[in-house]
């Protein structure tokens, strides 16, 4: 071992244990470690950002705001509708429920379909009193199926389709990789309707247990005596509590929320305070208030329509990511304020107000009348409670939206153009008939995930480079070389589905490519066989709520533990893993 060598292992080590144990957030350390290799002379500044051009990297790039087009035209909304509204109870409404995100995720980005689908299906299981996290596993589950079953149908794909390309000059069709994804979505869904549906738990759904228990949640209290009337919020005191959280005030039956700073406050006013159990105190403590005690005071304001409870999902791209409500001005950024935040499916016991979002937390909110419009389908958070005021749907532009992206899968399909060209000409269309505003096609990237997949296509280089990749593929080589050209594919694979288990899936795949390359040199092996199970292994993300974005979106609104997805996902695992190595083989040969 080269001191490159081991000097290259031992940052990618550091690497890995900083995405594990959240020191930062991806797209930072995976950026920071492409920076040592630069300023270290491992790389050159071409070669570092080499990432930033590759293929398919740009082509991921331009399919966010197509993507978003067809979220914004309202397509999948109606779809999410049209396939569940008649389902029933059991297996059957499973597979009605699967089987259309499997469809859409095939040729959509996987996150705007769960994102579209998620309200839809937690409202039709609460009407047939059903529990939502019967279904908002599987709900992920197969937008995965169906995202590894085409080239479009995952960013991960197209990065394994842009690594090949500059390997070894290998283009991908949009449909090659079916040949391996539909065998392995099959086996995946048997195993959701005879197994894993048996695994699902049953947990209360998280807007209903909020309405159960409001009191505990929310505190009541009502303005009295001359202390505080007259007053505004700001002067008397209430804006900037340590432990609780001013949420809206009520006067005269009418909400007004968010509360502004400058609101005047009037005697009998009721004022809605959320934080954690000592905050009471604090509000006690503050003459010219007093407690309601009325348990049931949250449940009348959802029930006469007085409050809007929205629920959302903070995504991995959000401007709000480790900031404090506070720091992130959520109140007039979003004209909403957080009423109850759930991690991991429990309710954190600290204050709203200085607690700092994580990527996958549930946010209960209050909304005022500009949310909706403020909010229009951005990456900020995901919207999984159906609201009141959807904006109206431009039927031109949602025509145009699929008329547009249907082209662009027949020309890439027939050979016309590159998937890349084909989504490249379909977002000028976007934007020169107005479909998509320049400033909703900025909004639309996914800053982080380029950076991501960039800095860890530059990493890659890093790994070939210094022939730790080599090394790596030696070590492959003498560990399981009594096990022949099988053994190694099943090593491959392995690595690249741990890896995406506890990092990005996009890094995962970059990671491995390099050294799966270098295993079929040294062996004078084709390399298909190895970058097709990349491509399955680094998607087929069903152990961890962390390793995939569905998954992570699922999480909080179906009340899931971290086990729920162990012992669902790890099986599932395994049947991709024993499908794709079983196949793989007779699809592209060694």
């Amino acid at each position: 071992m080269t001191p490159e060598i081991a000097f290259t292992l031992t940052i990618l080590v550091l690497m890995i244990m900083g995405m594990v144990f959240e020191w930062f957030a991806p797209d930072v350390i995976m950026f920071s470690a492409l920076g040592i290799f630069l300023l270290t002379g491992i790389l050159d500044p071409v070669d570092a950002l080499s990432g930033f051009s590759n293929k398919g990297m740009m082509t991921v790039a331009v399919l966010f705001p197509i993507a978003f087009a067809v979220q914004k035209s309202g397509f999948l909304s109606a779809m999410a509708d049209r396939f569940i509204g008649k389902a029933k109870d059991g297996r059957k409404s499973l597979l009605k429920i699967m089987l259309p995100v499997f469809g859409l995720s095939s040729f959509l980005n996987n996150t705007p379909v769960v994102a579209m689908f998620i309200p839809t299906v937690r409202d039709w299981a609460l009407k047939s009193k059903i529990s939502p996290s019967k279904f908002l596993i599987p709900l992920s589950y197969a937008s995965i199926f169906g995202g590894i079953c085409t080239l479009i149908g995952t960013s991960t794909n197209l990065v394994v389709s842009g690594m090949l390309y500059d390997y070894r000059n290998i283009s991908l069709n949009i449909f090659d990789i079916t040949l391996i994804g539909v065998p392995c979505a099959i086996g995946g869904f048997a195993f959701m309707m005879f197994i894993g549906h048996k695994l699902l738990p049953n947990n209360p759904d998280l807007l209903n247990s909020f309405a159960k228990a409001g009191i505990e949640y929310l505190y009541e209290m009502k303005v009295k005596g001359e202390n505080l009337a007259g007053k505004t919020v700001e002067t008397a005191g209430l804006r900037n509590l340590e432990d609780i959280y001013l949420v809206t005030l009520v006067r005269n039956g009418s909400q007004i929320s968010p509360v502004k700073p400058t609101e005047k406050l009037y005697k009998n006013d009721i004022l809605l305070f959320s934080g954690k159990a000592d905050g009471i105190k604090k509000l006690q403590a503050i003459e010219g208030l007093e407690p309601i005690h009325d348990d049931d005071f949250c449940r009348e304001l959802l029930e006469k329509g007085k409050a809007r409870f929205t629920e959302v999902v903070v995504s991995n791209s959000s401007p709000m990511l480790d900031k404090t409500i506070k720091e992130g001005n959520f109140r007039s950024r979003y004209d909403a304020a957080v009423v109850a935040v759930h991690r991991h499916g429990e309710k954190l016991n600290e204050g709203i107000g200085n607690l700092k979002l994580k990527a996958g937390d549930t946010l209960l909110l209050i909304t005022g009348d500009d949310f909706i419009n403020i909010w229009s389908g951005s990456r900020d958070f995901y919207l999984i409670s159906k609201g009141d005021k959807i904006p109206v749907v431009d039927k031109r532009k949602s025509w145009i939206s699929l008329i547009s992206v249907l082209a662009m899968i027949l020309s890439a399909t027939f050979g016309i153009t590159s998937i890349f060209t084909a989504a490249f000409m379909v977002l000028v269309i976007l934007l020169l008939t107005k479909t998509l505003s320049v400033f909703e096609a900025r909004r639309s990237l996914e800053l982080n995930v380029i950076i991501v997949i960039a800095a860890a296509l530059g990493v890659s280089k890093a790994l070939e480079q210094t022939g730790t990749a080599g090394y790596l593929a030696s070590f492959i080589v003498n560990s399981v070389g009594s096990f022949g050209n099988i053994g190694y594919l099943a090593a491959i694979y392995f690595s690249t589905t741990l890896l995406t288990e506890i990092i990005t899936n996009n890094a995962a795949a970059a990671l491995v490519f390099p050294i799966a390359m270098s295993l079929s040199a040294q062996l004078g092996l084709s390399p298909m066989p190895f970058a097709m199970a990349i491509a399955v292994a680094a998607s087929a993300s069903f152990s961890t709520p962390l390793g995939y974005q569905t998954n992570l979106m699922v999480y909080g609104p179906g009340g899931y533990k971290f086990s729920d997805f162990l012992k669902i996902g790890i099986p599932l695992n395994l049947t991709y893993m024993i499908i794709s190595v079983i196949l793989i083989p007779f699809i592209w040969s060694f």
